[in-house]
């Protein structure tokens, strides 16, 4: 499966949901939104939820409040909104983790991400990168790299940001498409993978463009390839995947919107329209730039579709890897 990188023009161009007609609406909203965060204040989610925050509360004329509910990879804030109404008074931003990888990583998991959510848009994607030590990997290509593994089998680790995070499936996958076999060493989120990482205990990592990319500028880490199918803007001197040889390795990390399940189909169209407006709104698509992030923005069954794609996919690498939640 592959999803193409969006740029904020083709974002800004995007088909909104036609609102309803006279009559088949709502009268939403007419009290303050709350959406909940399944992570920490500073993360993606984070960074995301409080960017449509800003700019729907002045779309809407009401309070849209970000609330920060973390805990389980996801779960805790997962669980408190499917048990919510569907009024659109709930909403909820999360990551790749929360809405396909724990479907595939968790068999006990304690909400569906399909039956029990409504989709509003896939909200952002970024690339992870390919980084390694340039102290202690003597490489500058990707297929200098695999070779360079598979001389030091069992002698070479990476680091992420944790069990079942998009860093860790992206190096399995690359792993199962490579035939190399680095140790896994996860962390407790990304910059403390790239931490170690610059101070020489593990080798390599894939990680989120945003975590890495000052360190890729300023001499700490050394790119090897973006997982996107174009260059990055960021990045633009560092090739892909593609360009050296791995075919359709396309990755990306992202962030989506979602409601609890049963929201009518007029109350869907405003809801997404409001979400859209503030993530299309032209300062937040230059700050989501700025960091890493491809506004998408897209409709609530694009969004569907690329869902379940991205569950059979996680699904398949974690089967494969035979990866356990710790």
């Amino acid at each position: 499966m592959r999803l193409h990188r969006r740029t904020a023009l083709a974002a800004l161009a995007a088909p909104l949901l036609p609102l309803p007609a006279a009559g088949q609406g709502t009268d939403w909203p007419n009290r303050p939104v709350t959406i909940l965060v399944p992570f920490v204040a500073g993360g993606p989610s984070d960074i995301v939820a409080r960017a449509i925050a800003n700019r729907m509360s002045q779309s809407i004329g009401q309070p849209v409040v970000a609330e920060n509910r973390p805990g389980a990879n996801g779960e805790v804030a997962a669980r408190q909104v499917v048990r919510a109404a569907p009024d659109g008074y709930t909403l909820f931003v999360g990551s790749i983790g929360v809405f396909a990888i724990n479907t595939a990583l968790r068999p006990n998991l304690g909400y569906d991400p399909i039956r029990e959510l409504t989709p509003i848009t896939l909200a952002v994607t970024t690339p992870n990168v390919l980084v390694v030590n340039p102290e202690r990997v003597p490489v500058r290509t990707l297929a200098e790299l695999v070779e360079w593994l598979r001389r030091n089998r069992g002698r070479t680790s990476y680091s992420t940001s944790g069990v079942g995070s998009s860093d860790h499936l992206t190096m399995e996958l690359f792993k199962q498409r490579t035939g190399t076999d680095p140790e896994h060493v996860p962390y407790q989120g990304g910059a403390a993978a790239a931490t170690d990482l610059i101070a020489g205990n593990v080798q390599l990592s894939f990680q989120n463009l945003g975590t890495v990319a000052g360190h890729i500028q300023g001499g700490r880490l050394r790119a090897i390839a973006v997982t996107s199918a174009e260059r990055n803007r960021l990045l633009p001197e560092v090739p892909t995947a593609i360009e050296q040889g791995l075919a359709d390795f396309v990755v990306t990390s992202w962030q989506a919107v979602m409601a609890p399940a049963g929201m009518t189909p007029p109350l869907l169209a405003r809801v997404h329209g409001a979400v859209v407006e503030a993530l299309r709104n032209a300062e937040n698509v230059q700050r989501l730039n700025a960091i890493g992030f491809d506004v998408v923005a897209n409709a609530p069954d694009e969004y569907r579709r690329f869902q379940e794609a991205e569950i059979a996919r996680w699904r398949q690498v974690v089967q494969t890897a035979n990866i356990r939640a710790e």
